[in-house]
Order: structure tokens, then C-alpha cells, then sequence
């Protein structure tokens, strides 16, 4: 799992994420973060990098 910085450009990703919610309710903004999150998984692919992955989100503070 990579946890270092990797972003081109991490500021356009926040602002067209961002822009993504902007007209949503809070269902349909939680639907899109899944369907986003379920596209990314698939990118990944390996299994236990998503473990790992899952584990390292978890231990962030809130």
C-alpha cells in the first residue's frame, strides 16, 4: 500500500470531487462516494492492498 503522497494534482481532484456533491442530497452524496469507492476498488484490484487499505482509513483520527 502506497501512503505517500501520489497525486498529479491532488487540489483539481478535491475541487472536481467537490463539484461532484455539489447539487446532492445526503443520500444521493453517500450513493456517489460508494459508487466512487466500489470504481477505485476495482482499479486497485488486490485484495489485500484494499485490507490494507481499510485498516489504515480506520486508524486516521476523526
Amino acid at each position: 500500500m502506497n501512503t505517500t503522497l501520489n497525486f498529479q494534482d491532488a487540489d483539481s481532484f478535491y475541487e472536481q470531487l467537490l463539484d461532484a456533491h455539489a447539487d446532492l442530497d445526503r443520500d444521493a452524496s453517500e450513493l456517489l462516494n460508494a459508487r466512487l469507492i466500489l470504481l477505485l476498488a476495482n482499479q486497485i484490484g488486490d485484495a489485500q492492498v484494499l485490507r490494507d487499505c481499510i485498516a489504515a482509513a480506520q486508524r486516521l483520527p476523526r
